[in-house]
């Protein structure tokens, strides 16, 4: 266990980490010349985003059906509610998990359950703090749907956070996807919703840790 534990926080960074991790080897080199406090500034800061960007692997379950949890976190609400409008799923509630990112978590999201992506769809909002629920509502969020091979649709929303400026996504609509497999980051504190297809019901309770890619949320049935 600890040493699983050394693996995920040595883990390689995301590609997303390149530019930060610039920045701070600049700053540790600049602070070579103009004094120590920013030399170990910048070694902090570097520090800082090979642990936050890091990306760790992931094995998904092998048996079919199943509903993987999107993201590291706290699961911080399981209630029915109506899919983002944007992305077409109708207005009939269904359940919602809301998993809650600290700036510890690790930030690489994952998809949920194989299928195909159907639509993408970016919201500009505002940049609550994500553990609340009015987050889902009224933050920054980039909303997945996602056609499972029976046909039913499933739905993962990135949402901003109250310091989170910036959400990845590198999955195109008409791109078949596989459960567990990366599909984009969010920096640096941010929630994951995910909405079942109607008569799933999700198997975790509010208060519950996830692991990206390895916990079950549901199964489809």
């Amino acid at each position: 266990m600890a040493l699983d534990t050394l693996f995920m926080v040595l883990a390689p960074p995301h590609p997303a980490a390149r530019p930060f991790l610039a920045g701070g080897v600049v700053v540790a080199v600049l602070g070579l010349v103009l004094g120590a406090w920013l030399f170990w500034f910048g070694i902090a800061f570097l520090l800082f985003c090979l642990y936050f960007f890091r990306d760790p692997e992931r094995v998904a379950p092998a048996r079919p059906g199943l509903v993987l949890a999107p993201a590291d976190g706290r699961v911080v609400s399981v209630a029915p509610a109506t899919p983002p409008g944007e992305l077409g799923l109708g207005p009939a509630p269904r359940w919602r998990v809301a998993i809650f990112l600290s700036v510890l978590d690790v930030h690489v999201i994952r998809l949920p359950a194989a299928g195909t992506v159907t639509r993408i769809a970016y919201r500009h909002g505002k940049f609550l703090n994500a553990s609340l629920d009015k987050a889902s509502e009224e933050n920054e969020r980039n909303a997945l749907a996602i056609r499972l091979p029976d046909g039913r649709e499933i739905a993962v929303v990135q949402i901003a956070g109250l310091i989170a400026r910036r959400i990845l996504c590198s999955v195109r609509e008409g791109d078949a996807v596989r459960a567990g497999a990366r599909f984009g980051i969010i920096r640096f504190g941010s929630r994951t919703d995910l909405y079942l297809p109607e008569g799933v019901r999700p198997l975790v309770a509010e208060g519950q840790r996830m692991v990206g890619g390895e916990t079950v949320i549901a199964e489809l049935g």
